[in-house]
């Protein structure tokens, strides 16, 4: 069997019972025969996800990492419901297989779904694909287009209802976040107390609650295999669903954006980059945001956009920094890790240069 991109060797620390597994399924009525290839997505760095492949199957496994983890994360049972409800109104979804929430079978809950064999732009475009500058428009486009599809779906479905708590999301999100970051400091992060307290005091109210997917980026949009041979760019799934709620778009498109890294962004910005948003042909982050505000109705000037903006950071920090907190505890030895650490001083700096109408 071939490589996937993106995935190699299982981590020792992130091993797990395949003969627990092949039986669980076996109760599900999928037949994991043979022989099985395992391989380990290294590109998330929240809950760990691995291929599963026999001659006959083409399976994914998502389940929580080991040590300490923030209340509330990680919740596989929510992940599952969550892309079960979405398969009908918004379509872009890998097939659920089964969710397993006993954990004599491998420690913690998990689930199973079918592999979306695709093309998934990551830091850089995969080996055989080439942009022009009109083609790197269409596929920003697409994906714009994309989220837009997913805020506009229809949230008085019932199953869709249920994912969301109701109005009050920007403020639920400041106090979250900014509990969550305390509660995961170390002694070498910095305090992000002048960001928050801002973030406190100039939240807007909610502008609509819509579907939100909160970790919209390229490298969870998967593409269909036509783009290698010039075809258009056609998004046929979207990935990681475990921050997926009802809440304010503008919030999603902020998160969304704190990974929108380009050519005119400074050093430091620049080596967090972990897709190709720097194509020539991209939006710049001010014609992303307003292409979809056109397409959504949205009036939002740059003044009131500050604040998406460094919440969009603070939140891509927190998670950072939770991710950190289990390296920096011992809790994993993945290298990958200790670079989240590194980072932190750089997105409160950003943050506050925003705030004080800086880039």
């Amino acid at each position: 069997m071939t490589q996937i991109e993106g995935a190699s060797a299982v981590r020792s620390e992130d091993a797990f019972d395949l003969e627990a597994v092949r039986a669980w399924l076996a109760g599900h009525g999928v037949d994991l025969a043979g022989e099985v290839e395992i391989q380990q997505f290294g590109g998330g760095a929240s809950n760990l996800t691995y291929s599963l492949r026999t001659a006959d199957q083409d399976l994914i496994l998502r389940r929580p990492p080991v040590g300490k983890k923030a209340a509330g994360a990680h919740d596989m049972g929510r992940e599952f419901r969550v892309q079960s409800a979405l398969k009908a109104p918004f379509g872009l979804v890998p097939d659920m297989v089964a969710f397993c929430d006993d954990e004599s079978v491998l420690g913690s809950d998990f689930y199973v779904m079918q592999r979306l064999d695709g093309v998934i732009p990551r830091r850089d475009l995969p080996p055989g694909l080439e942009l022009d500058e009109g083609a790197a428009r269409a596929l920003c486009t697409t994906f714009a287009d994309t989220l837009i599809q997913l805020h506009r779906v229809d949230t008085s479905i019932p199953e869709v209802a249920a994912i969301g708590k109701g109005s009050g999301y920007v403020e639920r999100q400041i106090t979250g976040w900014s509990t969550r970051y305390r509660n995961a400091i170390t002694s070498d992060a910095p305090s992000f107390e002048g960001v928050m307290s801002w973030l406190a005091e100039t939240m807007p109210a909610d502008v609509a609650n819509c579907v939100i997917h909160n970790d919209f980026r390229f490298d969870n949009a998967v593409l269909d295999k036509g783009i290698l041979d010039g075809e258009p760019a056609r998004i046929i799934g979207v990935l990681d669903w475990e921050m997926a709620t009802l809440g304010d778009p503008l919030m999603d498109l902020g998160g969304n954006l704190a990974y929108w890294v380009t050519p005119e962004d400074d050093e430091g910005f620049q080596l967090v980059r972990r897709q190709p948003s720097n194509l020539p042909g991209m939006f710049s982050r001010a014609e992303f945001v307003e292409y979809y505000c056109a397409q959504m109705g949205y009036s939002v000037t740059p003044e009131q956009w500050k604040f998406y903006e460094v919440y969009g950071l603070f939140r891509f920090a927190v998670i950072a920094q939770q991710i950190y907190y289990r390296y920096f505890h011992g809790q994993t030895t993945n290298p990958m890790y200790a670079a989240f650490g590194q980072a932190m001083p750089y997105y409160e700096d950003r943050c506050l240069r925003i705030i004080g109408g800086g880039a």
